[in-house]
């Protein structure tokens, strides 16, 4: 039986938006490096900015002085990355799906992201220990046409 290579990256950077373009361009080129197409590859790194937006602003409050963690693990059957930090947690099961019709109509801005992340990627991981440590698992998997 062959046993199977996993590919491991990880980076730490401060809490702000404005540091999200390069984590963008981190998962996106690693997806492609795992076989990932280039639409495949946006999908994932959409999915990685919403989740990192959702703990610059609820998790840390905007504070750039807290950091997260992301790990990047591929193998040739699983993309996943895991977002991991110290602030504030809460549970998502208790969020009401949205109603898209009503956002649509109402043209409301935001709230959507976790939703988004559920569309684009196959899995969707949380774990919470406020305070203590806090993650997301965003999973693709990987097919012959990904």
């Amino acid at each position: 039986m062959k046993k199977i290579r996993k590919s491991r990256y990880k980076i730490r950077f401060p809490s702000r938006t404005e540091n999200l373009e390069v984590v963008r361009d981190f998962v996106h080129r690693l997806a492609l490096k795992a076989g990932f197409k280039s639409e495949g590859a946006d999908q994932i790194s959409l999915a990685v900015d919403e989740a990192c937006t959702n703990v610059i602003k609820h998790a840390h409050q905007y504070n750039a002085r807290r950091m997260i963690d992301l790990n990047v693990i591929y193998d040739d059957k699983k993309f996943e990355i895991i977002i991991t930090d110290k602030g504030k947690g809460f549970d998502p099961k208790l969020l009401e799906k949205p109603d898209l019709s009503k956002y649509m109509h109402e043209a409301k801005m935001g709230g959507l992201g976790i939703h988004l992340m559920k569309t684009l990627m196959d899995e969707v991981n949380y774990s919470f220990n406020p305070g203590s440590k806090n993650q997301v698992s965003l999973v693709k998997y990987i097919h012959g046409t990904a």
